[in-house]
């Protein structure tokens, strides 16, 4: 199989991100998640190669290799979906198929809404075709904003100064198998709805995903760019509700596919009925005993799931 490609500085405008490109074909965009990075779909990237697509993954801007713009605004769905087209205008691509996990479902669902006629289709990764709750509606759910974690997001420094002390420590706790959901409620770990807060004191589950060099390059990664760009993305709650208002509400008649995963405590399976009443053309497939971090706790079934999909609706034979 072909292995995950180095990546290379790709200028849009007024800014650079760092991207993971190689091969022929349709195009796929992969769009990864909190706290993420490009490299979180390695084991996906050779194989959507090898399959005749040419296949694309950056680490969104704030992240990793990318440049992080210093105002909050600068991460609202307009940023983010612009810099796909922008990535596709620069390299001369007119549409793509955008794959998107965690938050960066939220990013590949708002492309066929903000850009219909650069899209051939959508893979949501756990995250369906919903908008985001507002910040007002969280409070209701949450009094106590310390304790989920997107309120506790809403602080300026506060959160980058906790994490940045302990950036290895969340790779390390946070990053692991599923289990199997207890009907807490947590979002991993018995560590409630604000497990970055809790990160002292939570006791891992499930086996770790990161390997020595991978949990290096990760704490470097984050280390370096900092949690600023990546947390501001969380702080555009309420101005994407007001750009997009259409996210998760307009009927959308290209192709897509939601993955889901048994045991997401964050996104659980039966948020996929979101995306069913929208979609016409929707297939969906439950890949079990499987958290959060679908791309590298089940790659090999993900990755079969995707090529399937993709070579039946945009390969060779499909057209």
């Amino acid at each position: 199989m072909t292995l995950f490609r180095e990546p290379r500085p790709i200028r849009l405008g007024d800014i650079t991100l760092s991207v993971h490109e190689a091969g022929e074909g349709p195009a796929v965009v992969l769009c990864h998640g909190f706290p993420e990075l490009a490299r979180s779909w390695r084991y996906q990237f050779g194989a959507i190669q090898d399959a005749g697509f040419r296949v694309i993954a950056p680490d969104q801007r704030g992240y990793g290799g990318s440049d992080v713009p210093k105002e909050v605004e600068d991460y609202d769905l307009a940023h983010l979906t612009g810099d796909l087209v922008g990535l596709l205008d620069v390299l001369e691509i007119e549409r793509a198929v955008f794959v998107g996990h965690d938050w960066g479902g939220f990013v590949a669902w708002s492309m066929p809404v903000m850009y219909p006629d650069r899209c051939l289709g959508v893979v949501g990764v756990n995250t369906p075709y919903a908008a985001m709750p507002s910040t007002e509606m969280m409070r209701v759910a949450f009094p106590d904003p310390e304790r989920f974690y997107i309120l506790w997001f809403q602080q300026r420094e506060v959160p980058e100064a906790f994490l940045g002390a302990r950036t290895r420590q969340l790779f390390e706790k946070l990053i692991r198998r599923g289990v199997e959901p207890d009907g807490s409620g947590g979002l991993g770990g018995g560590s409630g709805a604000n497990p970055f807060l809790d990160l002292d004191s939570i006791e891992p589950q499930g086996e770790a995903l990161l390997d020595a060099a991978e949990l290096d390059a990760y704490t470097a990664e984050f280390e370096r760019s900092g949690f600023f760009g990546p947390i501001s993305w969380y702080r555009n709650a309420d101005r994407n509700r007001e750009i997009i208002p259409e996210l998760g509400e307009k009927p959308l008649t290209l192709p897509v596919l939601q993955v889901t995963a048994a045991w997401d405590a964050a996104i659980p399976p039966a948020a996929a009925e979101f995306t069913r009443a929208k979609c016409s053309d929707f297939e969906t497939h439950l890949i079990d005993e499987c958290g959060h971090w679908t791309q590298q706790e089940k790659p090999d079934e993900l990755t079969r799931v995707l090529v399937d999909w993709l070579e039946r609706r945009f390969g060779e034979g499909s057209r």
